[in-house]
């Protein structure tokens, strides 16, 4: 079934009950690489992402078939309303979530929403990391990238979004309610907050 578009202010949709009885993908990235030459200017190789460590994926090796360069997370927690005269949403990304890396370095987003039948889904997607393994083709979801950037076929809306500010920390000293801080953070990963304009909102025919 083809995604039709609509107005931000059409859509129909109530934000306090959609992210938390519905939950949602945070996804970024596309297929395009990231890093892609060897060195030679010839031959495209499997490099790192500068850690050292996380390895990317640049090309399939012949130069001509692109590779999922992208990764998604199952959210349950955001906002959604207006900031700086635009329609925007915010997410949360924990620093340690492999997303985070594709967030920051791509200039797009995607927010997306699922039929309930997909729920199980949205649970492997968001207890599996994308460094350990291809989750997204675990899931059974597949990838439908618009604006350069990722969502997914079976969605029922997808909100793209063009990063407006991110990367900033919750702040430890800040929270007035006390109890907040030992209950959702006890490993003081907090989270990471990011505004994005929606740009495009994609509905089921």
């Amino acid at each position: 079934m083809p995604f039709i578009e609509v107005s931000a202010k059409d859509l129909k949709t109530n934000p306090f009950s959609i992210l938390y009885d519905q939950w949602a993908l945070v996804s970024a990235g596309g297929q395009e690489p990231v890093l892609t030459s060897s060195g030679t200017g010839q031959e495209p190789v499997l490099t790192s992402s500068g850690t050292g460590q996380e390895p990317v994926l640049t090309s399939s090796g012949t130069g001509q078939e692109p590779v999922l360069n992208c990764n998604t997370m199952t959210v349950s927690w955001g906002m959604m309303g207006t900031m700086w005269n635009k329609p925007v949403v915010t997410v949360f990304i924990r620093p340690q979530r492999y997303t985070k890396k594709f967030v920051d370095q791509t200039d797009t987003f995607t927010l997306s929403f699922y039929p309930k039948e997909y729920k199980k889904a949205l649970g492997l997607l968001g207890s599996k990391s994308g460094r350990d393994g291809n989750k997204i083709a675990e899931s059974g979801l597949t990838p439908y990238f618009v604006e350069d950037t990722l969502a997914f076929e079976e969605a029922h809306t997808i909100i793209v979004c063009r990063k407006l500010f991110g990367d900033q920390t919750l702040d430890a000293v800040k929270f007035v309610d006390r109890k907040l801080e030992p209950e959702f953070y006890p490993e003081k990963d907090f989270h990471r907050i990011y505004f994005g304009e929606v740009v495009k909102v994609l509905v089921k025919e």
